[in-house]
């Protein structure tokens, strides 16, 4: 097996950040050292066959995305990022893990959509992956699926509160899935905004004629995710399921959740990087069909309102305990122009896979979170949240060895020009970010090294995935 020596980095975790040097033998980490430590008599730099220099870098566990949708159809189209154009994008911006969802519609059996998404990612992904599974019928048949589906490493089941007609679940299905993630140890995933009452919103704004991109946002009010997302904690205290409310967009929100966790609750927020740094105003305001670009559900929120400071808050204080990314793009020629006049039919998503670990360094520079909060945010609370660590998210022996090397003092410019995402604009045009991953390593393998893709579609293998290792 190739040895690969990582030497002269600083070793970031959530408890702290030291020099240290890495030694991988095969596609684990098999020791961790104090610098010009030898093993064994053994000088590491002129033993190994592949060596690193991380002087001047920090070396972080490879970033994990617990929330992407490869493929995903949505509004009569699909993501337009293949799970290989996904995961290559993924890749280059120092994601070394993600977890997809497969979804059941009705009228399916939740088996055969999983089945699905095994196929459509198997030989296709260039870095590690697992699944959620959207339950989109609430029936006897489902719930004796999700018991047979976690010991298939499917520990983790997604309702919606939105989408009537679509993906909706009544509080009778959401109560009964929770029972059933109760009974089984698995994490409920919730999207948390009120879709009945949303629906008349819509209805209502493109009467008046407000059927520009902007009024997606208005017609989704932060008071229904607060709804929600409080409705969703009290059916979860009377089961005793664990909750995950994905892509958290409103500080209202966060304060249920916030609330829940001061009483000792297993309730957990996620947030994504558009909640952190884009707005309804600057973004979704945008002239004419701009907009657009931006539309996703939950909505980009008012910075007047400040909501994107309150957000960068609750990382701080531990009630968001991830970030994701909600990746699930769309061109806007031919896809998000389906809406032209009608906001309802834009596909909801915006594409920042890639983006990830970067902006929420930018966090790091501008001092609104340290640099352990970034791992713990981005690597290792994903990994421990969804059965993955210590496998995934920590620099230690016995993990894969799933590495990012990042130059503090490099610079990245976000742009459509540079992006790997399948699509024709970016979300963050002309950002700098103060930061730039240089060197990716996937169990031992390189896939991005000084601006070189080395990595192959079929690397990415599938993680059957333990139980939630984040619960109190």
């Amino acid at each position: 097996m190739t040895t690969t020596f990582v030497h002269g980095g600083v070793v970031v975790s959530p408890t702290g950040s030291q020099p240290l040097d890495v030694l991988i033998d095969g596609e684990t980490i098999v020791a961790v050292l104090q610098p010009g430590s030898t093993l064994l008599g053994a000088d590491l730099a002129s033993s190994s066959d592949v060596v690193v220099d991380a002087t001047g870098k920090y070396v972080i566990p490879g970033g994990v995305d617990g929330h992407t949708h490869m493929e995903m159809p949505f509004g009569g189209t699909f993501a337009s990022d293949s799970f290989e154009t996904g995961t290559r994008a993924a890749a280059w911006g120092g994601t070394t893990t993600i977890v997809d969802f497969a979804i059941q519609n009705p009228g399916m059996r939740v088996q055969d959509t999983l089945a699905a998404w095994h196929d459509k990612a198997a030989g296709s992904c260039s870095i590690d992956y697992g699944f959620h599974q959207i339950i989109g019928d609430v029936d006897s048949d489902s719930l004796k699926a999700m018991s047979e589906l976690v010991s298939e490493g499917v520990t983790s089941f997604k309702l919606f509160m939105a989408y009537p007609g679509v993906f909706y679940s009544d509080d009778g299905k959401i109560l009964r899935a929770m029972q059933t993630a109760a009974e089984t140890g698995a994490l409920l995933m919730m999207h948390a905004e009120n879709g009945i009452a949303i629906d008349v919103l819509v209805e209502q704004s493109i009467a008046r004629g407000d059927t520009a991109p902007y009024f997606h946002g208005t017609s989704r009010p932060w008071q229904l995710e607060e709804e929600a997302t409080h409705r969703a904690i009290m059916l979860a205290d009377v089961t005793g399921a664990p909750l995950y409310v994905v892509h958290v967009s409103a500080k209202q929100a966060l304060e249920q959740i916030a609330t829940a966790r001061g009483k000792g609750r297993n309730v957990f927020a996620e947030t994504c990087p558009q909640y952190l740094y884009l707005s309804l105003e600057e973004q979704l305001g945008a002239p004419g069909f701009e907009g657009a670009k931006w539309v996703c559900s939950t909505p980009l929120r008012s910075r007047a309102e400040g909501h994107q400071d309150e957000l960068w808050r609750y990382l701080r204080t531990g009630d968001v305990s991830t970030v994701g990314t909600d990746h699930c793009p769309f061109c806007l020629k031919d896809q998000k122009e389906m809406g032209i006049g009608d906001f309802s039919k834009i596909p909801n998503g915006i594409g920042s896979v890639e983006h990830r670990m970067d902006l929420m360094y930018q966090g790091v520079v501008s001092g609104k979170i340290t640099l352990e909060k970034w791992v713990e945010v981005c690597c290792t609370t994903p990994a421990r949240m969804f059965g993955m660590y210590p496998r995934k998210g920590i620099v230690s022996p016995g993990a894969d060895a799933d590495l990012v090397i990042y130059d503090p003092n490099g610079r990245t410019t976000i742009g459509v020009e540079t992006h790997h995402m399948r699509m024709d604009y970016s979300a963050y045009e002309g950002m700098t970010v103060d930061g730039h991953v240089d060197t990716v390593i996937s169990r031992g393998t390189i896939v991005v090294d000084r601006g070189e893709y080395l990595g192959r579609a079929g690397h990415g293998q599938f993680v059957r995935r333990d139980l939630s290792q984040n619960l109190v």
